[in-house]
């Protein structure tokens, strides 16, 4: 089994912070647009050294994305960053109409997104967001799994021609993948090789997920351990390779039942390839007050619960 390392926690915020600075050191069509959160996005390096390409548009999402679609049809390459609620459900009529209909070059960075917001509650963490752009034709779905990683991705999306949504968090969580790594938008990453169960994870729960397959080595369940950082397009090839190869899988988002990465890999198994599958995720509910920690617990999104649905998806084979 490889073995990842915890460097130290970082906030996946930041590393699209990061990210978005080095996009637009590379890149002159790099701007900056957020809706009165420049600081939660991380965005504000960028506003320091760019302040001619940053755009403070004020609580004012809808008109934000509408000027980024502009900027984009001008040979722009506009990021905007709000929280993943705002950026989503808020101005999902705009995001369809302006960005995704007309495939325009727009980069949608959404942070805060998911339980792990904590304490704001229900009302300012998303669980259905993954959902809403999955169902956008042409929209490319990015959810990385730690600080290095997401800026990577904020890099091949500030590469990629059309629009991406990018999703990241707000607590520290550990950061283990590679620093100098690059990130290919549909591609799935082995992080573990395992012969008798399958986790596919994305976000937060890939670290969980590492776990869970120590707990597993320990009892003699071997677990391969994909990291599906983007979700959309989903690479069906590596999925198909693994579940085939082991012939039980476990989904883990945090995310709802409905609409995510867990219905996204249900259909390509039940096309190509059906076989014993557990899902791990936010069921059909709301978020709720709490600190991160607590919460993943609660909604059972942590290394015991993906190790608990391992054992039962290798007992249905």
């Amino acid at each position: 089994m490889k073995k990842y390392t915890d460097t130290g926690k970082k906030d996946t915020r930041s590393g699209f912070g990061a990210g978005l600075l080095e996009a637009g050191r590379k890149d002159p069509r790099v701007l900056a647009l957020t809706a009165d959160l420049k600081g939660s996005l991380k965005m504000d390096a960028f506003a320091a050294e760019f302040p001619d390409r940053f755009i403070q548009c004020g609580i004012a999402e809808a008109n934000m994305v509408g000027a980024a679609a502009g900027l984009a049809i001008s040979g722009k390459i506009p990021f905007i960053g709000s929280f993943a609620e705002f950026v989503t459900g808020r101005v999902y009529d705009q995001v369809r109409q302006a960005v995704a209909y007309g495939k325009a070059n727009v980069k949608i960075a959404s942070s805060h997104a998911g339980i792990t917001l904590g304490e704001d509650g229900a009302t300012h963490q998303t669980m259905e967001d993954i959902a809403l752009m999955r169902a956008l034709p042409g929209m490319v779905v990015i959810n990385p799994c730690d600080f290095n990683q997401t800026k990577a991705a904020t890099l091949a999306a500030a590469a990629w021609d059309g629009p991406v949504y990018l999703r990241f968090g707000r607590p520290g969580v550990p950061n283990f993948t590679p620093e100098d790594q690059e990130f290919i938008i549909g591609k799935a990453l082995v992080m573990n090789e395992g012969a008798d169960v399958t986790i596919l994870a994305t976000g937060h729960l890939v670290w969980e997920s590492l776990l869970a397959a120590e707990q597993l080595e320990a009892e003699g369940i071997s677990a391969e351990v994909l990291d599906i950082a983007t979700i959309k397009p989903l690479d069906e090839q590596a999925i198909l390779a693994s579940v085939g190869k082991t012939g039980a899988v476990v989904i883990a988002e945090e995310h709802n039942s409905a609409g995510g990465l867990g219905e996204a890999v249900a259909g390509l198994l039940v096309r190509e390839a059906p076989a014993p599958a557990e899902f791990i995720n936010g069921g059909d509910r709301f978020g709720q007050t709490g600190t991160p920690s607590a919460l993943m617990k609660a909604y059972g999104l942590d290394a015991e619960h993906i190790a608990e649905a391992a054992r039962k998806a290798v007992g249905r084979k």
